[in-house]
């Protein structure tokens, strides 16, 4: 009888236990709950505003030597005519002129490639801000070569300068929407996050409006318009002195909470932060069992392999969806289509200034909308009208003869093109950038970085060196394997990827906590395992220790 009154009153001290847990569990949730309510209501503020308009330059260069190289291509290949018949005294015929023109379009990528994969290692060593302004004197140097290629008469110039340009654009690339991730509030998260796509956007217009040939498109003109690159690079070493380093980077990563709280106070304006830092903790602490992890850790690790997989092919539904195909050759594209080169000119300005206005009506359908509704909508648009590029392009072709037709199927190729750009600054213009700072938590974040970006840029390179190749095999239906890759993508995200619209780090990488399959977490709704352990004087012989599994309603 004892010994059944000792093992009542045991359940019975198990039980009270169980409550208390629930009552804990139930007041954390509670804190939790107000606490991410509390970072929902906060606001843009002019310190933030600056922070984010200095590091977005990175993006601006990014944009500004992607679409440098589109315009000039016939002033560059007759510079590189005139300098091998200068060299070699013998002329060289117009395919090899192509060739060295591709691979100095391509170079970049490869420059990019190099940066890219570096960006998490710089990230850890020099922090966000440190690695941007130690990348600005990277991009000064190249751009300098870039200017000075005719003053070398050298096309070799122009290369080295257009690889450590892309070595720049590569380090922006995975620096700076990392940077913008971790400085933002949570509810502006996905709208700031756009703004790097909307620095791409302006970059390319800028460098589309200089390089038509009343402009700076001339002999005489385009080492001066590749040369201009130097200008984001210096402005952000004069704009980013005074900006903070990423709070999530001094805190979690440094562990200098003095440092991180000074910085949030001046991005916030206001000295209560205390439910940022303790979003910071949490995220910390959910991330404690990863730290700061390798590359290849990232790889092998099961538990970050889906997260690791979506990012992955996230960057390639940007990259093989077609659009650097419209952005390196959409002159050309235009002139095939029956439009006189003069015209394709100004319609490829045309472009730029889409793609600004799009990226401008997407920031506020971001973090209202959401990631993944936009990102299907991009893709599925891009899809129709990559059908629409195809039939015109054959239209054009088989009915060649009638001067009416071919009018009117350049009408219908330049819509296509133009519908082709507005549905890409829709999704996968912005989106791919942000969602992998998104997926990861700050130890593994910069490694997915880097692996991400490295990824954009191989993809980024494979279509800049062989989309004329592919011009040339496929003619008319060019865009036909990229329908196709775009059909993918949308089945992709579609199944795979989740919605990271107004959640926390944390909530983000419980996503994929369960054997690194998909399972949604609902604050409201909580299933925990509990396991008690009875005290060292009960005299039941049986096992000391027991597991509960309560339902916490």
């Amino acid at each position: 009888m004892v010994a059944i009154k000792n093992e009542l009153d045991t359940v019975q001290q198990v039980k009270e236990e169980i409550e208390e847990l629930r009552e804990y569990v139930d007041r954390l949730e509670l804190q939790s709950h107000r606490r991410k309510l509390r970072l929902l209501e906060q606001g843009l503020t002019f310190f933030l505003s600056y922070t984010i308009l200095a590091s977005m330059l990175g993006m601006l260069q990014f944009g500004y030597n992607t679409g440098v190289i589109n315009a000039p291509e016939g002033n560059i290949e007759k510079f590189i005519k005139d300098v091998f018949e200068d060299r070699y005294k013998e002329n060289m015929d117009h395919g090899q002129a192509e060739l060295l023109y591709s691979f100095a379009v391509s170079i970049f990528a490869i420059g990019g490639m190099l940066g890219g994969f570096s960006g998490g290692i710089i990230a850890n060593r020099f922090g966000r801000k440190g690695g941007l302004l130690l990348n600005s004197f990277v991009g000064i140097g190249g751009a300098c070569l870039m200017g000075l290629t005719k003053y070398f008469n050298s096309y070799e110039v122009l290369f080295i300068g257009r690889f450590i340009i892309g070595v720049n654009c590569g380090l922006n690339t995975s620096l700076v929407p990392m940077y913008i991730s971790e400085i933002a509030p949570l509810n502006l998260r996905g709208g700031l996050g756009t703004v790097n796509q909307l620095a791409v956007t302006t970059g390319l217009l800028i460098s589309q409006i200089l390089g038509i040939e009343q402009i700076l498109g001339t002999d005489e003109g385009w080492p001066l318009l590749l040369g201009l690159a130097i200008c984001p690079a210096i402005l952000q070493l004069i704009l980013l002195p005074v900006c903070p380093e990423s709070p999530r980077y001094l805190l979690i990563t440094k562990q200098w909470e003095e440092e991180a709280r000074k910085a949030l106070r001046r991005l916030r304006a206001t000295n209560q932060i205390e439910e940022d830092i303790e979003e910071m903790r949490a995220e910390e602490r959910a991330q404690q069992s990863e730290a700061t992890i390798s590359m290849m850790e990232l790889v092998c690790s099961p538990t970050l392999r889906q997260p690791l997989i979506i990012s992955v092919v996230m960057q390639l539904s940007q990259q093989l969806s077609g659009i650097n195909a419209v952005f390196y050759y959409s002159t050309s594209l235009f002139i095939t289509a029956g439009l006189a080169e003069n015209v394709a000119k100004f319609v490829t300005i045309g472009i730029g200034v889409i793609m600004v206005n799009m990226t401008l009506v997407t920031m506020p359908l971001m973090d209202k909308t959401g990631r993944r509704t936009l990102h299907l909508y991009g893709l599925g648009g891009m899809f129709i009208f990559s059908i629409f590029i195809t039939i015109s392009l054959l239209i054009t072709e088989f009915f060649g003869f009638v001067q009416e037709m071919i009018d009117w199927m350049s009408y219908l190729a330049v819509v296509s093109i133009l519908g082709f750009v507005v549905f890409f600054a829709v999704g996968p213009g912005s989106i791919p950038w942000m969602i992998t700072a998104e997926l990861f938590s700050q130890g593994p974040r910069p490694a997915a970085m880097s692996i991400a970006v490295l990824i954009n840029w191989v993809a980024n390179f494979a279509v800049g060196i062989g989309f004329q190749p592919l011009k040339t095999a496929l003619d008319n239906y060019t865009f036909l394997p990229f329908s196709v890759l775009l059909a993918i993508f949308w089945i992709f995200t579609y199944k795979k990827v989740p919605e990271t619209k107004n959640k926390t780090f944390e909530e983000i990488l419980a996503l994929f906590r369960q054997n690194g399959s998909l399972v949604e977490i609902e604050a409201s709704k909580t299933t925990s395992t509990i396991t008690l352990v009875r005290p060292e004087d009960t005299p039941l012989d049986t096992d000391k220790n027991a597991s509960y599994t309560p339902d916490i309603q």
